[in-house]
């Protein structure tokens, strides 16, 4: 377990579409740089000869991954938080107002008081292909909308909407293949791909997205895995009042996979179907009980990477 306050010193960088904006505590130094080649390597130049224990960047959208990519790769310890925990922690601090040069402080002071555990970043292949099954969820999103335009077309558009249609099935198997293909690089990622198809109900999309925007799995406990996920319950009690327990946060796209797999788990695979039945008599709703189905196939995915370990129903069944 981390010490508290391990960290002596720390880095917050506010990143936009143009600009970092940095703050340095306890110094209380600051600057920026543009968001470039050339801008990411001076910071990262000027991060690795001064020394910093923790550099802190929010994620936006995407447009934090080369710095902090750029950063993690020259051996500096980098946390990239979620948003909202560093708008939580500005109000509870009292700061209101709102720029960049003070997002990059508040970054900064998160880093020394809350002491966020850093994690180690995917590699550049993986960051490809997490964009390139982006991509895929793009198109597939266009391809259900023209079908259903096509439902109510006039005849005059039809046939344009069809033809845009063919067009995206084959952006999207050209994807697909490159994705594969990508996989297959790795025999690593060929090999735990292996392990998680042999479980009913994970199919080639759901092991596609575990394995490219889970990348923690296997590495983590069941409750680190869980929460990270989104599927983990959260308590909301006070006093003698026990409030219901909800799920939220996490990572969408990575629980919208799991929720289609554990949708099939629960009809195919005996163990998970045998689960599922089990919380269903004892009164539990629908949407309680194929949440814990969800957290229960990602335990035991998490488990059989974490050992390379195949697929043992009987294990399996004995833990649910």
């Amino acid at each position: 377990m981390k010490e508290l306050m391990a960290y002596r010193s720390a880095l917050g960088i506010d990143v936009s579409g143009e600009q970092l904006d940095w703050h340095r505590l306890p110094e209380g130094t600051s600057g920026s740089h543009p968001n470039s080649a050339s801008g990411i390597a001076e910071l990262v130049k000027m991060v690795t000869a001064e020394g910093v224990d923790i550099v802190i960047i929010e994620a936006t959208g995407g447009l934090q991954r080369d710095v902090a990519l750029a950063l993690s790769m020259a051996g500096v310890a980098v946390a990239v938080l979620n948003p909202r925990q560093v708008r939580d922690f500005a109000r509870a601090a009292g700061q209101l107002a709102k720029t960049d040069a003070i997002d990059a402080r508040m970054l900064a002071l998160f880093g020394l008081r809350m002491q966020p555990e850093p994690r180690q970043l995917p590699d550049p292949v993986a960051l490809d292909l997490a964009d390139k099954l982006a991509r895929r969820g793009q198109l597939v999103e266009m391809r259900a909308a023209e079908k259903n335009r096509l439902t109510r077309a006039r005849r005059a558009v039809q046939k344009s909407i069809t033809k845009h249609i063919r067009f995206l099935d084959q952006a999207i198997e050209a994807l697909e293949q490159e994705l594969d293909d990508g996989m297959r690089g790795s025999p690593l990622w060929v090999e735990k791909a292996k392990l998680l198809e042999a479980v009913t109900g994970v199919g080639p999309q759901t092991v596609r997205r575990l394995l490219i925007d889970l990348q923690e799995l296997g590495k983590l406990s069941r409750h680190a895995i869980a929460k990270l996920v989104g599927v983990a319950p959260l308590n909301c009690d006070s006093g003698k009042r026990r409030g219901q327990r909800h799920i939220w946060g996490g990572r969408a796209p990575v629980r919208a996979a799991l929720y289609m797999a554990a949708t099939s788990a629960r009809r195919f695979n005996p163990t998970l179907k045998a689960f599922y039945e089990r919380l269903i008599a004892t009164g539990k709703p629908f949407k309680v009980a194929i949440t814990a189905v969800m957290r229960k196939l990602l335990t035991i995915l998490n488990a059989m990477l974490r050992d390379m370990a195949p697929w043992d129903p009987e294990k399996a069944a004995a833990k649910a």
